[in-house]
């Protein structure tokens, strides 16, 4: 079920409103366990066994990691505790479950790649590839649970008691499928507390799903039709039209994906559920490492909690600090698909940070001989555009099919120079008419100028709640009618999947 489908505009208001009925908390939970089960069987209903089994796995181990620890703190003997078993215990639960991620999302790319290997050392075999279905959402809700038997085994958070209420955790509805990824210490424990209805709260996070819409309706989807252009007949087009595609593309993949969990954190707040936020203006950025701090904030805080931090982080030589960005970003990229392109795209933003690193104390050094100031408007703005430049560079392996696609983008954005198309009407041939184009640059520069204010500390919904009832409404009412006149909607409402569910 997607979130732009009319079949969750139906399935959300009617869950909500049974929620809010229910006054037992328990028969709650129970409802919005079964409803986020019946959400995920949307898509196909045999996988829900794959996250029971997850949920009861991880369930499991929690219990006996708790169970070995107050053994540890009581007076039971010490040859009959379970402390050594503890440690085994969860290793094995961690491994499993990212085997179990790792044959559905890249036993045929590891196949193919050893093919691919061994045919250069001139063996050549053939294995079949595989007819394995990816589980929507599998590293989502197998990344959650997983913070949550780690921070159990290093003592951070308790283990959770009730099954109904841990399942929950793991299959919550709003962040199921694409996050963000919540920990148990922030979203385990609401589950605990009988949420009372609020009209603020809810006009609040409906506001939120508004925007969340507008982002991936109007922008994204309309944004997408010019990328997909381009991208599927890259030798047709040269110089500038593959760099505005490739910028389009990094507004694409920000609307859609920011739009997808601003609608979740809407939901989630419309019944009383706090999400974390997982963007914060990644394109004003002033370095790639200040980028990754802003965007998609859940993933890389679980990356440095769960493996950067245990590699030792950046108390060590500085070779190693190096060596520790990388590894993340090379399992980041793996992370996001199994294919070479997300790996290099990976590799591609952990080397420009330790770059960024190596050339900080020329750069700053630098600027101080010439009197600029680092935090001035002019530097500000100049670290922006680079920041932005080197992601999008990288972008264009992130949206490539292939390595051929990749390089054929790159290599053509680089050695032609044709400005000239950016004004003779090129840029309406390439799937938007005229008026799209332009209503899709509008939304545009409502997007960078709500991320501006967002930026410089102003609160909109907060000013918003504060404006007499009439205007509120009329806004609300505003915004709606700008995503059902303007939005993209394909033919008999084919509503578009959201990127990041692939991953």
């Amino acid at each position: 079920m997607l979130f732009n489908s009319l079949s969750y505009l139906v399935f959300f208001p009617a869950i909500t409103l049974a929620y809010y009925a229910i006054p037992n908390l328990r028969l709650r939970n129970l409802l919005l366990l079964a409803g986020s089960y019946f959400f995920y069987m949307c898509w196909d209903p045999r996988f829900i066994v794959l996250m029971l089994g997850c949920t009861v796995l991880t369930y499991l181990n929690a219990l006996f990691v708790d169970l070995s620890r107050r053994e540890t703190e009581s007076e039971v003997p010490k040859e009959k505790r379970h402390t050594g078993g503890m440690t085994l215990y969860t290793g094995v639960t961690i491994l499993f479950t990212l085997a179990v991620v790792a044959f559905f999302k890249y036993a045929n790319f590891l196949t193919e790649s050893l093919v691919s290997l061994l045919g250069l050392v001139g063996v050549q075999i053939t294995i079949p590839k595989m007819n394995i279905t990816l589980p929507v959402g599998i590293s989502f809700f197998t990344f959650q649970s997983l913070s949550y038997v780690i921070d159990v085994y290093r003592g951070k958070t308790k283990a959770e008691r009730d099954f109904l209420t841990y399942a929950l955790f793991v299959s919550f509805f709003p962040q199921l499928v694409a996050g963000p990824i919540e920990r148990s210490g922030s979203l385990l424990r609401q589950f605990h507390v009988r949420q009372r209805f609020s009209s603020d709260r809810a006009a609040k996070g409906a506001m939120l799903m508004l925007w969340g819409y507008f982002m991936k309706i109007v922008v994204a989807d309309r944004v997408a039709v010019i990328v997909d252009q381009v991208y599927t007949y890259h030798g047709a087009y040269e110089g500038m039209i593959p760099i505005v595609a490739t910028v389009l593309f990094a507004i694409q993949i920000y609307c859609d994906f920011n739009g997808y969990t601003t609608i979740a954190i809407g939901s989630a707040q419309v019944m009383g559920i706090e999400l974390m936020e997982n963007f914060q203006q990644p394109y004003l950025a002033a370095s790639v490492a200040d980028f990754w701090r802003r965007w998609h904030i859940s993933l890389t805080s679980w990356f440095r909690d769960y493996v950067y931090f245990p590699l030792g982080g950046s108390r060590c030589a500085r070779w190693k600090k190096y060596r520790n960005i990388l590894i993340v970003f090379l399992i980041s990229g793996l992370w996001h698909g199994a294919a070479w392109t997300y790996v290099i795209w990976g590799g591609m933003n952990g080397l420009m940070q330790v770059i960024g690193d190596i050339l900080k104390p020329a750069r700053e050094k630098a600027l101080k001989k010439m009197g600029i100031r680092e935090d001035s408007l002019g530097q500000k703005l100049i670290r922006m555009l680079i920041t932005f430049v080197l992601v999008d560079i990288a972008w264009i392996f992130f949206r490539a099919p292939d390595l051929a696609v990749a390089w054929s983008v790159l290599k053509s954005s680089l050695t032609v120079w044709n400005p000239w198309v950016l004004f003779d009407g090129t840029l309406y041939t390439l799937g938007l008419e005229r008026i799209d184009f332009w209503v899709m640059v509008a939304s545009i520069l409502v997007l960078a100028g709500v991320d501006i204010l967002h930026a410089r500390g102003v609160r909109i919904r907060e000013t918003v709640g504060g404006w007499p009832l009439i205007i509120r409404w009329g806004l609300i009412y505003l915004m709606i009618f700008w995503i059902l006149l303007f939005g993209i909607y394909g033919p008999a409402y084919d509503a578009a999947s959201f990127i990041y569910f692939q991953f």
